[in-house]
Parts: C-alpha cells; structure tokens; sequence
C-alpha cells in the first residue's frame, strides 16, 4: 500500500553530475530513472522538478556582476537541458514521459498548463517540469513547491546526497545529528537551509509535507513511498524531535 500516491520529487542538478561534480553522469541518469521506474511500478503518481547547477547556477554569475535576470534565465535554460537527459534515460526504460516548460520552446516542451500536467499524471506519465517557475528571482525548490500544490501532490520529495535534515551540514561536521522530523517553523528559526525561504513558506502555508532523503541509496525512493521511515519528513507540527 501506497503513503504517497501523487508525488513531486525535487533533484539537484549537481545530483545528476555524479562523482565528476560538473556535466551530466550517465550513471546517475541511468541510477535515477531506475529508482523512479521501480516507483512508478508501484502504482504512484510522478511529477519531477530538477535543478540546473550541474551546468550554470544563475547567482553564481549574478555574484560575478552578471546582469540578474541574465543569469537567472540562462539557469533556467540549464534545467531544461538536465530535464531532457532525464527524460530520455526514463524513456529508455519504457516510461511514457511529457515535459512542460515554464519558458515557451514548442519544438522542445509542452507549455505547462495545470489541468493538462494532472491528466498526464493520471494516466500513468511521468511529468517533468522544467525552466523553473519562468521567472527570474526564483529557484528550482520554490518552483517544486508551486508545481506540488498546483499538481495537487501528497508530498514534496527532496532526494539529495545526504540523509536528511541535520542541525548542521553532516559533510562537513562529522557529529551533526539528523532530525527525523521537525516542523516548518523550526527549519525557518533554526536557518537550516533544507529550501529556501520562499519555498519553505509555500509548503507550510499549503500544509504540503516534505520528506528530505537520500537519493544515493538504493531502493529509498520505493522504502519511502510504501511507508516506510526514511529521511527527514518537514511537517506544519509545531514540534521537533
């Protein structure tokens, strides 16, 4: 039995650059598509956002007296990129797939439009978004957070490198502990950096939880689905453990 049915999996694009740190590791790809393929299986519903920081991330270059906006759209781009090596290495296992862009380019994407994505959705596809929310300003975890509610999604999904929200970052404290769950508000107080801000705020004023994990092991993707107790689940509680 499912515990999520409908879900939005949020991916870094440094995720997809595997050990090399820059690019795109077709291992990764291949890793990925295998975990969704065994998750979509099951019977659950999957919408993907993925980042694009494997390729260009648009501060590092507003940091370096690039024009903003600039630099925010050519990251936008960059998720594009990353959203269509995805889907081809989904296809390549037999996984009907759609991508939708925030950013208009009909030869590559579909426009997304709310309605549509659910009906891709329920009859089985796996639905990547790509190009952010479109707008400059605004990162790939807000633009997860925005996709979920609007898709209507059970939970937000955030495979990462590590294995879940810790008071301090584990790669670089050996004795940072990990929560196994905390609230939106304690993420905010205590500055943990799990999303931003703005992206934090939209799942805790939408009562959407959000389950951070590690997308490196095996079989997480599918333990958590089924119920099991993986990662770090982000919850509107007012407690923390």
């Amino acid at each position: 039995m499912l515990k999520y049915r409908r879900i939005l999996l949020k991916l870094s694009g440094e995720s997809l650059a595997g050990e090399d740190g820059y690019g795109i590791s077709p291992a990764m790809l291949d890793r990925y598509a295998e975990e969704i393929r065994q998750v979509l299986e099951l019977g659950a519903e999957i919408a993907l956002v993925i980042g694009g920081g494997n390729i260009f991330r648009g501060m590092s270059a507003a940091a370096e007296n690039m024009d903003r906006v600039q630099a925010d759209q050519m990251g936008m781009l960059a998720t594009v990129i990353n959203a269509l090596a995805l889907q081809d290495a989904l296809e390549r296992k037999g996984i009907f797939t759609r991508l939708m862009s925030a950013i208009k380019m009909e030869q590559v994407a579909e426009p997304f439009i709310r309605r549509r994505a659910i009906r891709h959705l329920e009859k089985g596809r796996v639905v990547i978004f790509g190009a952010g929310t479109g707008n400059p300003y605004f990162t790939t975890d807000t633009a997860a957070s925005l996709r979920a509610i609007e898709i209507e999604a059970d939970v937000i999904i955030k495979g990462t490198r590590v294995d879940g929200v810790y008071d301090s970052d584990p790669e670089k404290n050996p004795a940072a502990e990990m929560y196994s769950n905390i609230s939106y508000q304690d993420v905010l107080t205590k500055n943990l950096r799990v999303m931003d801000l703005t992206a934090i705020t939209l799942c805790r004023e939408n009562l959407l939880p959000l389950v951070v994990m590690n997308m490196n092991i095996e079989n997480n993707f599918s333990r958590l689905v089924t119920g099991e107790t993986v990662g770090t689940l982000v919850h509107r509680g007012a407690d923390s453990d």
